[in-house]
């Protein structure tokens, strides 16, 4: 079971020592804490020189090997693709197709294929929230996310599609969430029986009183476990980090592109020139060339870092990959926050439940009713060691793919930045030896 320590340590080494040094509980803390398809989406098999070192260490060998395990022992599959847009006289509108193949004997088939929106998606999340209230539900992407890019272009339809399957891929390999009934229904029923069966569910009302329970109940509970206290400031304070880093990350991508703008004004005025000075052509030219390299090599890198096919006028209006990973570990601090009010809550009907109980004893009520309020305090302390269970085991869950999920994303950053360099690099040292000449040359003419 992972600890708040093991967690801080790691995000020492994505962030640094300094910023993270707050998060350290100390000796005594420590001792009295525990936490912890055909269609389908093709994975980056890019080699590089990170991903070189990684393989000749046999760390990706052992992890290819644990996913192979995985995926032989798995017997639930979930596949978002295929974007369709729909057009009707009231609204217009996308649904994704969900291809979904099991070996599990509660379904009545072994492969199915639905469309849903992503109003369907939001429905499910609710669900989910609703009946595993102890559970670390994984977060949708918002609906515009992606902010001034039209919601029907490509560039949109592709981001929305990898963030509805990693939201499905995190559902599928929940050991509980997975066996989820309105789960079930959301992959195999056929659309006008998913329309009926999302009538049946609470109303506006009843969401938004146990919205505002759970508000509430970190302010009235009176013993909160010091695990869940140190969890609730680590993951304020990560959240903090990511923000700062996704701010951080939107100003070098734009000043990435004010960089390749100046560097296409500025090549061609080195064309220019070697065409009037005969003596310097040579070396002109290979300046201008070397600028022309590096200028590729910018937008290459930036082009990849956000996603192929956009145009250089919607980089600026895109997180791109770095910045998406960033968004949903944003939004997932916040799903963090609310399974902790959700357990505060829990936490909080057991401790009035006893406060009564108490009460009634120092009262000496009747019998009878003390044995019924006994029943219902046993019954909620059972419930908030539950969740205590559930949660403890949703966040060593969560801990593990963060890591692995942010150490990807760094190693793919860090590949592109080595090729960025190792192209302007070279584009400048060929460049050299014919600049160099043009200088013997002219010291020849002198003489």
């Amino acid at each position: 079971m992972a600890d708040p320590l093991s967690a801080a340590a790691a995000e020492r080494e994505l962030f640094g020592d300094e910023d993270f040094e707050d998060l350290s509980p100390s000796s005594d803390q420590l001792n009295s804490i525990n936490l912890g398809s055909d269609d389908g989406i093709p994975l980056d098999s890019e080699n590089s020189t990170t991903a070189d070192l990684l393989e000749g260490s046999g760390i990706r060998n052992l992890e290819l090997e644990d996913e192979q395990m995985d995926n032989e022992t798995k017997d639930l599959f979930i596949v978002v693709d295929n974007p369709e847009k729909h057009v009707t006289t009231m609204e217009s509108y996308i649904t994704f197709k969900i291809t979904t193949k099991t070996t599990r004997c509660d379904f009545d088939n072994h492969e199915y294929s639905v469309r849903r929106r992503y109003n369907d998606f939001l429905w499910l999340r609710q669900r989910l929230e609703e009946t595993q209230p102890s559970h670390l539900i994984p977060p949708l992407p918002e609906k515009h996310s992606l902010r001034r890019l039209d919601r029907f272009s490509p560039e949109f339809l592709k981001n929305r599609e990898k963030a509805l399957q990693k939201f499905m891929s995190r559902l599928e390999d929940h050991p509980v969430l997975s066996f989820n009934e309105h789960l079930k229904v959301f992959l195999t029923a056929k659309q006008f029986e998913f329309q009926a069966y999302k009538k049946q569910g609470s109303g506006f009302i009843s969401r938004t009183a146990d919205s505002l329970r759970n508000l509430s109940a970190s302010y009235m509970m009176k013993n909160r476990s010091p695990e869940f206290t140190m969890l609730q400031e680590y993951i304020q304070t990560f959240g903090e980090k990511l923000g700062t880093m996704d701010r951080i990350q939107q100003r070098l991508v734009k000043e990435q592109m004010e960089y390749v703008t100046e560097l296409n004004e500025i090549g061609p005025v080195f064309t220019l020139w070697s065409n009037s000075e005969d003596e310097l052509s040579t070396a002109l030219t290979a300046v201008a060339h070397s600028i022309e390299t590096c200028c590729n090599a910018v937008q290459e890198s930036v082009l990849t870092h956000l996603g192929q096919g956009l145009s250089l006028e919607h980089i600026s209006e895109t997180e791109g990959e770095f910045g998406q990973s960033l968004k949903e570990y944003i939004l997932y601090v916040e799903a963090v926050k609310a399974v902790l009010r959700r357990r505060d809550a829990m936490q909080m009907e057991y401790e009035l439940a006893a406060e009564e109980l108490q009460k009634k004893k120092d009262e000496k009520e009747a019998k009878t009713d003390l044995s019924e309020l006994a029943k219902e305090v046993e019954r909620l302390n059972d419930r908030t060691v539950c969740a205590d269970s559930d949660l403890k085991a949703d966040m060593e869950r969560w801990h593990k793919f963060k890591r692995k999920d942010f150490r990807d994303l760094f190693i793919k950053m860090a590949d592109k930045q080595i090729s960025f360099y190792e192209k302007s690099l070279k584009a400048w040292e060929d460049a050299i030896p014919l600049i160099q000449n043009t200088e013997q040359e002219t010291k020849k003419e002198e003489d």
